[in-house]
């Protein structure tokens, strides 16, 4: 089968994926075969590309937001059907075991597997996962529209719900691309005011396409204090910006796997009135099932640009330069 293959991190003007034919994939004891249809391209490709995020597994296939068609079994799948439609996502596996994931907390697993990083993706014409970590994809999507949802949308619930807003208070966005636009979507159906930071004028214009109150720059403040903030933008200066920006118990979570370099916060201008710091890590599968059956409840609108599997490079470098307004989807089979 055709993969993309990244034999060392590198920037993504330099194309670091190599387009290669490896062994079809066998699915093991409780595993399916996905037939991939398309696949997402999230930021988080990105930082395994460029080196940002340590590599776990030479010669990786990078790619976690995996929409597809069952193909084959292992021995003891039976949650799919072949020829059913399903998703693949961030969170490969976990060891079930450890004590957060006995809490229900499996997001912090003491041993996680994720896709695209410790095992290959999506980047491929197949790919295979345990079937207890694949999901069901609401029929109202096609596959481009549902590929963002699966890392991008889940993890962008996940951000809003540790932000804490109060019903219908005012939530301040830091980025605005795959993650950022499908959130918003979330929060303003569930009565919120959004304002939108971003540095991007397109993105900007989705923003208030969206139903955002107000969309300015990155580093502006808004017109209101917020009462809660989600850092979408991997930039660590935008952290005492977004603090500044929040009111008196206000919460601010970063929800980016990674961050650059944190400014020196001061204590009085940044997190006195019980102004709050927090970040995200990964998803629950729980995660997962309730934000999707958000997004069809609520009619979620995800924007997309589509490329090709050779071109995964380029979808790269136009998300690392900021070119993509919404998400980018490789589209690998018909």
């Amino acid at each position: 089968m055709k993969a993309m293959l990244l034999r060392r991190p590198a920037e993504a003007e330099s194309h670091p994926l190599t387009l290669t034919e490896v062994p079809l994939p066998e699915p093991g004891p409780d595993d399916v075969r996905v037939r991939v249809r398309v696949c997402g391209v999230c930021r988080t490709d990105l930082h395994v590309t460029e080196g940002d995020l340590p590599v776990h597994r030479p010669a990786v296939v990078p790619g976690h937001e995996i929409v597809g068609v069952v193909d084959a079994l292992g021995p003891g799948a039976a949650r799919f059907a072949p020829g059913e439609r399903i998703g693949i996502a961030w969170l490969h596996r976990t060891c079930r075991r450890c004590r957060f994931c006995r809490a229900g907390r499996e997001n912090l697993c003491l041993d996680p597997v994720f896709t695209g990083w410790d095992v290959d993706g999506g980047y491929a014409e197949y790919a295979v996962v345990d079937e207890d970590y694949a999901y069901a994809l609401p029929a109202g999507f096609r596959d481009e529209q549902a590929a963002p949802l699966l890392c991008a949308g889940i993890i962008g619930y996940r951000a809003l719900r540790r932000a804490g807003l109060p019903p219908g208070g005012r939530l301040g966005l830091y980025g605005f691309g795959g993650s950022a636009h499908l959130c918003a979507q979330v929060a303003i159906a569930q009565g919120a005011e959004v304002h939108v930071l971003t540095r991007s004028e397109e993105a900007r214009k989705l923003a208030l396409d969206l139903g955002a109150a107000s969309a300015r720059d990155a580093y502006a403040a808004p017109p209101h204090p917020l009462d809660a903030a989600i850092l979408f933008a991997p930039v660590g200066d935008l952290v005492p910006v977004a603090l500044a920006a929040l009111d008196r118990g206000g919460r601010l979570a970063i929800a980016g796997i990674h961050l650059t370099d944190v400014p020196v916060l001061n204590y009085q201008g940044h997190l006195f009135q019980e102004r709050e710091l927090v970040s995200v890590t990964a998803n629950t599968r729980r995660d997962g099932e309730e934000f999707l059956a958000i997004a069809e409840r609520i009619g979620i609108r995800p924007t997309t640009t589509g490329y090709g599997l050779e071109a995964a490079h380029e979808a790269l470098r136009d998300l690392a330069g900021d070119r993509i307004t919404g998400a980018a989807v490789l589209h690998v089979h018909a």
